[in-house]
């Protein structure tokens, strides 16, 4: 079976896509199939992959808008078993047309029905809106990459809510598959701090791997690849092999 997974954070800037990207990667050299959903109107997850927008004239708003199949929107990356749907700022569109639709919160869950890989991975927008709630229909599992920093909690109750909304109307089967703090500082003991806290609210939801703030990770998405490509000796590589080994082991 499938294993739908939507990696969410409204907040921008936390490390979803370099974490949606990298623990993908790794479950894919893993021998598992992987396709990542790039949701996000900025196209990060894509670009990160190596994926041009000229190389996509289709995307995730064709695919929503029910105009493409997931088969005519999918590309093979440089990583064996690696696939990715591709977005670009027409995604924001979809957004807007969707509201007067019937079934508008589950417009991707229909276009992904029938999908034969492992995992399915989607790159949530940094916002709680239609696009984000169809991610959460259409998923098992909720994943929130959180960066340790004083504001790392503001937010989340928000989100909290949002997934118990879900759960309560287009999805009751969701669950919360857990929480990774990213961008950690061993050196300053705010990160220790903010660890600690997420700790004591979220308990065994906190996955015991943290990803650090590192160079190599912040510069690999700028060449099109992933970090085990770009530096797979670095610190931020061995975090995300890591972490996508733990995120395994949730999902079995």
């Amino acid at each position: 079976m499938t294993k739908i997974i939507a990696i969410v954070n409204q907040k921008g800037g936390v490390g979803k896509t370099t974490t949606t990207i990298n623990v993908a990667a790794q479950l894919a050299t893993d021998k598992q199939s992987v396709l990542i959903v790039d949701l996000d109107p900025q196209g990060n997850a894509s670009s990160g992959l190596g994926i041009l927008k000229e190389q996509a004239p289709q995307t995730t708003y064709d695919l929503i808008r029910g105009e493409v199949t997931l088969a005519q929107v999918t590309h093979k990356t440089s990583v064996a078993q690696l696939f990715v749907v591709p977005a670009n700022a027409n995604v924001a569109g979809a957004e807007v047309e969707l509201v007067g639709k019937p079934r508008r919160e589950f417009a991707l869950a229909d276009a992904l029905k029938g999908a034969n890989y492992d995992y399915i991975l989607i790159d949530c927008p940094p916002s709680l809106g239609l696009l984000t709630i169809n991610a959460l229909t259409a998923a098992n599992s909720v994943f929130i990459p959180v960066q340790a920093e004083y504001y790392a909690l503001e937010g989340l109750s928000q989100l909290l809510n949002t997934i118990q909304a879900v759960k309560g109307s287009t999805n009751p089967n969701i669950e919360l598959l857990g929480i990774a703090l990213t961008m950690f500082d061993k050196r300053n003991s705010l990160s220790e701090q903010v660890q600690s806290e997420v700790q004591n609210y979220f308990g065994d939801k906190l996955f015991k791997t943290v990803i650090p703030r590192n160079v190599r990770l912040a510069e690999a998405p700028s060449y099109g690849k992933t970090i085990y490509e770009h530096d797979r000796w670095s610190k931020g590589a061995r975090a995300y092999k890591a972490l996508a080994k733990e995120f395994r082991s949730r999902t079995i």
